[in-house]
């Protein structure tokens, strides 16, 4: 059982909790209690809020047999609990493959959901390479009833862990607003999406938990190619015989949907698929799609695949709007670095 597509549903099911004491006192501290004529009483304070899923749960137990997962799911939770424990949180409930935490500051929350990762890696067999989770983390007020945690906030966490992939770590602005500074420069803000119940569209950062070496490699690559003095280039995208610039002004997006920068009628892609911008005096691509999107970069016969992450784009390559750019087509857009006129 997973939390994805039904984060919604099970936020609020009030769920038997594993340290029903413990979270009892920690809910309980410092209360505004407010008493209702049937006798429940709840408080809403500020809390930071994780919800950690565990990915492809259902292969696990294909592979390892039903007795083997579960203890290996067993052994995890266990060791997620220790990291949400020792970061002075107490887990809330857990539900299949899942579990929601909370801490009182954001700072808490953020370690949690490195250390977390860090254990997964850890203690994932060499027979099961794959074990991974996914986690959404945010801060901001939450009701606090029965041992259970309520509200926008709970809502919008449950929606960042159905975003986020295998081992990943999102929250949202508000939320790295909310950190120290030192951490604050652990993040990096992704794309906006919209949340149910919500108005307007909440900015998904992701927490850079770990130096990924893999992505590291490709941006030396791509970093190796880009020209000196980055800041006086431009990047030209070009689709079906039309130009379009990108410069620290002007960011792009790229999607089905009539209101994009750049139009690519394709089923491939989706309405809102990705969009490039500069920063630092380099560009980057972030996707934003359901099938996501390709790079493939003149000189190298690798292509990159992105979902729901960024990369930085080299001096001049193929973008793939949701299958490959070896493949051309309607989908692909070029691109390269020319110097500003």
């Amino acid at each position: 059982m997973s939390f994805t597509g039904r984060a919604g549903h099970w936020a609020h099911a009030v769920l038997a909790t594993r340290n029903s004491k413990a979270a009892r006192r920690f809910l309980t501290e410092r209360p505004q209690v407010i008493t209702y004529d049937f006798g429940i009483s709840e408080t809403t304070e500020q809390r930071a809020i994780l919800f950690a899923d565990v990915c492809e749960s259902t292969r696990i137990y294909e592979t390892l047999g039903d007795t083997r997962a579960l203890e290996l799911i067993n052994r995890l939770f266990a060791a997620l609990e220790r990291e949400v424990a020792a970061a002075g949180g107490v887990t809330v409930k857990t539900l299949g493959d899942g579990m929601v935490c909370q801490f009182r500051e954001s700072d808490d929350g953020y370690r949690a959901a490195c250390k977390m990762q860090e254990a997964v890696v850890n203690l994932a067999p060499s027979n099961e390479p794959n074990l991974k989770i996914s986690i959404g983390y945010t801060y901001g007020p939450v009701v606090l009833k029965d041992a259970d945690v309520f509200g926008d906030t709970v809502n919008v966490c449950a929606r960042l862990v159905s975003l986020a992939n295998a081992a990943q770590v999102l929250t949202t602005r508000q939320t790295v607003d909310a950190l120290s500074p030192i951490l604050r420069e652990r993040c990096r803000e992704l794309y906006a999406t919209k949340v149910r119940g919500r108005a307007g569209e909440v900015m998904v950062c992701e927490v850079m938990w770990r130096l990924d070496p893999e992505t590291t490699r490709i941006n030396d690559v791509e970093r190796d190619a880009m020209p000196q003095a980055a800041w006086i280039w431009i990047l030209k995208l070009t689709h079906s015989g039309e130009s379009f610039i990108v410069d620290e002004a002007t960011p792009v997006r790229l999607g089905r949907e009539a209101g994009n920068d750049v139009v690519v009628q394709t089923d491939h892609a989706s309405l809102v698929h990705a969009r490039i911008f500069s920063r630092d005096g380099h560009f980057y691509i972030v996707d934003q799609s359901t099938n996501g999107t390709f790079l493939l970069v003149d000189g190298t016969a690798r292509e990159v695949r992105l979902r729901r992450s960024e990369s930085m784009l080299g001096e001049r390559g193929w973008i793939g709007l949701g299958k490959s750019a070896a493949h051309h087509g309607d989908h692909v857009l070029r691109y390269r670095l020319e110097r500003r006129s």
